[in-house]
C-alpha cells in the first residue's frame, strides 16, 4: 500500500525528479524531496507545498543524513549531465560519489528499496555493436562519453551495494522528451526548430516519453522486482524523423541540411575554436557531435513484459509537448510539465 511507503526522491527539482514527485503525489504517495539549496522549484511552482523538503547535496553524505529519517524508499534520479570535457570532474563527483553515498545511507538505513536513474549511454557503445539490451556488457571504446564512464561507475555502486544486501532496481532511459524550462534538454529543439534550425545530423538513438519513466519507476515501487536493469525506451528513431516530428507538430520547416560524420568533425572544431576565441558555449562538443551522427538501436521488449505498463505514442509525446511549447511561447516561455492522464 502507498500509505506504509515514504519515497525519497533525490534530484526532485529537476526534469525526470518533477514529473516522478508529482505522479507519486497523485497516487498517494508521502514524499520527500531532496533539493540543493541553490535549487529552484519552477518545475513544481503549483505543489512544491505539499511535498515535504530536505535541502542536502548528494555528494555531502554527513548533510544527507537526515534526509533518509522515516523513509522507506529511495528514487534517485539526481545526476549531472554534460558532453563537455571541462566538465567531466563534476560529473564524476555528482554521479559516483554522490551515487555511493546514496547506497551507503540505504544501506545503513535498512532501505526497502533503491530505485536508480541511470542511462542508454551506461550500456557501453561500440561501432561493432550498434543493437544494445540490458545484457550487453560494458565495453572500453572511445565511443563512450565522459558522461557515459560516470554513469557505468554509478550503476557498479549500485551493484556494489546489491552484493552487500541492498534490494535495487536501475532503469535505463534512452532520451527522455517533454515540456520543462525550454532552454534545457531536449526541450531546446523545439524552440530551435521553432526559430529555423538549420541542420540536422544523420545519426540514430532512442527516445522515450518523461512520463513513461516516471510511471514505470511507480511500478517498480510496488511490485518485488529487485537487482533488475531495464532500458526505458519507446521508439529507435533517426533524428532526421525525430526533427521532422517536431516540426511537423509546430506548423514549420524542418531543418534542412544534413550533418554527417565529416561535417560533424569539422563543426565541433569550429565550435572549440569559437569557445576559445569568443568564450562562447559551444553548439556542439566533440562527445555530441560524434553521437550525433551514430545509429544505435535500444531493445525496449524487457521493460514491456512487466505487466500494466506500455510506452505512449512517441507522436503523441511530440504533439502534446508542442502544444505546451506554444502556449509557452505566448507567455514569455515559462517551463511547464505535461499533463499526466
Amino acid at each position: 500500500m502507498t500509505e506504509e511507503k515514504k519515497i525519497l526522491v533525490t534530484g526532485a527539482t529537476g526534469f525526470l525528479g518533477a514529473y516522478l514527485v508529482r505522479l507519486l503525489l497523485m497516487k498517494g504517495y508521502k514524499v520527500r524531496g531532496l533539493k540543493r539549496s541553490t535549487s529552484t522549484f519552477e518545475l513544481l511552482e503549483d505543489i512544491h507545498d505539499k511535498i515535504e523538503w530536505a535541502v542536502a547535496d548528494i555528494t555531502d553524505i554527513v548533510g544527507l543524513e537526515d534526509a533518509f529519517e522515516g523513509i522507506t524508499h529511495v528514487c534517485h534520479c539526481a545526476a549531472t549531465v554534460s558532453f563537455h570535457p571541462r566538465d567531466f570532474r563534476a560529473m564524476h563527483v555528482t554521479n559516483v560519489t554522490g551515487t555511493a553515498n546514496i547506497v551507503n545511507l540505504c544501506l545503513d538505513k535498512n532501505i526497502r528499496k533503491l530505485i536508480h536513474v541511470s542511462s542508454i549511454a551506461a550500456l557501453g557503445r561500440s561501432r561493432e555493436r550498434l543493437e544494445l539490451d540490458e545484457k550487453c556488457p560494458w565495453i572500453e571504446s572511445k565511443d563512450n562519453s565522459n558522461y557515459a564512464i560516470t554513469k557505468h561507475l554509478s550503476e557498479l555502486e549500485v551493484w556494489r551495494g546489491v552484493a552487500e544486501g541492498l534490494s535495487a532496481a536501475i532503469v535505463l532511459p534512452s532520451v527522455i522528451v517533454g515540456s520543462q524550462a525550454w532552454d534545457e534538454g531536449m526541450a531546446v529543439f523545439f524552440q530551435k526548430i521553432d526559430r529555423g534550425l538549420k541542420f540536422c545530423p544523420t545519426g540514430k538513438s532512442g527516445f522515450v516519453d518523461v512520463r513513461d519513466v516516471a510511471h514505470f519507476m511507480e511500478i517498480l515501487l510496488q511490485r518485488d522486482i529487485t537487482n533488475e536493469r531495464f532500458i526505458l525506451n519507446a521508439v529507435n528513431s533517426t533524428h532526421r524523423d525525430f526533427f521532422g516530428m517536431i516540426a511537423a507538430s509546430l506548423d514549420v520547416s524542418p531543418p534542412p541540411i544534413k550533418i554527417g560524420p565529416l561535417l560533424a568533425e569539422v563543426a565541433w572544431r569550429v565550435e572549440w575554436l569559437k569557445e576559445k576565441l569568443l568564450h562562447v558555449k559551444p553548439m556542439a562538443t566533440k562527445e555530441s557531435a560524434r553521437a550525433s551522427v551514430t545509429n544505435y538501436v535500444y531493445q525496449n521488449g524487457k521493460s514491456l513484459s512487466v505487466p500494466d505498463f506500455a510506452y505512449r505514442p512517441f507522436q503523441q509525446t511530440i504533439r502534446e509537448t508542442a502544444i505546451q511549447y506554444k502556449k509557452a511561447k505566448e507567455n514569455g516561455f515559462m517551463p511547464s510539465l505535461l499533463d499526466f492522464p
